[in-house]
């Protein structure tokens, strides 16, 4: 009997054990690992249902699994780096487990997996804009007359500039978004605030600090750009205010312009219909803001 015990007990603890699934969301990642003789896949719909199959079952079985975005340059780069063997099934799983560590990464929670992958790439692409708006801040360096580190004092002013934003936002589910003209790109960062049953905002903290770093680099850098806010709220309209940031300060958008930036493709400059049941609204003011960052900066 005793084999039997083991094999019970040997079922249990891989219960215990969280796994992490690297995942090729798209088909030239997917057509890219096929160079690997070891990687059997040959049809990447194919791979996604085996994927969640597999999903389904650990599922099934209790056990918790997190999906990361499996990228085959960054695996080459890291097989060369460690000299491991990239033909070698156990180097993907290493790097996998590095991906669980540091990368971008999102749990399995019983959706199908056409939902789970544009969550997962938007984690990805959260993650890549704090990554590059943190590197670019911390480049600025010490300012040269006062020595205060410009980044560092950019951030401490988006922070109290966003805390500011929400307490004066009309109560309900707030949904921001940020955009910095580049060089040399142009950022863009989400941010959603909703409020729970007695008053208070809940914020993903990852997304708050994302969005905190892109609005100090707009300040920090003296870049154009502007924040939107939409304010919901079920049995009442809609409500969008907004300001400009121009020359490390905001400046309140008139409903106006709240409205001509609501109804404008970000991508192509057409104008979109607007929504009805959407009041575009001048926002409430921010008191002294802080967001002018000092003139010898």
């Amino acid at each position: 009997m005793a084999h039997i015990d083991d094999r019970t007990m040997r079922r249990v603890l891989r219960r215990e054990i969280a796994g992490t699934i690297g995942l090729l969301t798209d088909e030239h990642d997917f057509h890219a690992m096929r160079r690997y003789r070891s990687f059997t896949f040959d049809d990447h719909t194919a791979y996604l249902q085996q994927v969640e199959a597999l999903l389904m079952a650990r599922a099934a079985q209790g056990s918790h699994t997190t999906l990361a975005l499996f990228d085959p340059e960054d695996y080459a780069v890291y097989c060369a780096d460690t000299g491991l063997d990239p033909e070698a099934p156990a180097s993907r799983t290493r790097f996998t487990a590095e991906l669980a560590a540091t990368g971008p990464t999102i749990p399995y929670d019983g959706r199908p997996l056409a939902a789970l992958v544009p969550a997962l790439v938007d984690e990805a692409v959260r993650q890549a804009t704090w990554e590059y708006a943190t590197t670019l801040l911390a480049r600025l360096g010490p300012c040269p007359t006062c020595g205060e580190d410009i980044g560092r004092a950019a951030f401490t002013r988006a922070s109290d500039l966003l805390v500011r934003i929400l307490d004066t936002a009309p109560p309900g589910d707030r949904h921001l978004v940020i955009s910095v003209s580049g060089p040399p790109d142009t950022l863009i960062s989400v941010l959603h605030a909703d409020q729970d049953g007695a008053g208070g905002t809940r914020l993903d903290e990852a997304e708050a600090l994302e969005f905190t770093s892109v609005l100090a680099l707009g300040l920090a850098t003296r870049s154009p750009g502007g924040l939107v806010i939409r304010t919901s709220r079920p049995g009442t309209p809609d409500r969008v205010h907004g300001w400009r940031l121009r020359c490390g300060e905001f400046e309140p958008l008139t409903a106006a312009e709240v409205f001509d930036a609501y109804c404008t493709d970000v991508e192509s400059g057409d104008l979109i219909s607007p929504e009805s049941g959407v009041d575009y609204d001048a926002p409430p003011d921010l008191g002294d803001d802080g967001t002018d960052l000092d003139h010898h900066h």
